[in-house]
């Protein structure tokens, strides 16, 4: 009797663990890659940013950036008005700008 407990526990513990490495396979798939895969964007995003462009912040405030930074962005929101934001609360390029920069000819 006591060989016939011994000789399952392997196969036990398999069952046992299978669910637990089905379901970090699921979490991995549906949340964690897809969660990847949007920051990446986004920081491609932030670092495609240039003078002109027309942006949304995180807050809801619209306008075109007048001044660009590494770390900073001067948003231009009307004729007088220009606010500084950091680049990470920009949200979204509601149009890119079609100026020439220095590096295109």
């Amino acid at each position: 009797m006591q060989y016939l407990a011994e000789s399952g526990g392997g196969s036990n513990l398999l069952v046992t663990l299978l669910p637990f490495v089905l379901m970090f396979v699921i979490f991995y798939f549906l949340l964690i890659r897809p969660q990847q895969k949007k920051s990446k964007d986004r920081n491609s995003m932030l670092r495609a940013l240039k003078k002109g462009d027309k942006v949304t912040t995180i807050g809801g405030l619209h306008g075109s950036i007048d001044q660009i930074t590494d770390d900073t962005i001067v948003l231009k929101v009307n004729d007088v008005t220009k606010l500084t934001f950091e680049r990470s609360a920009i949200n979204n390029v509601t149009a890119r700008s079609t100026e020439k920069t220095e590096g295109e000819a």
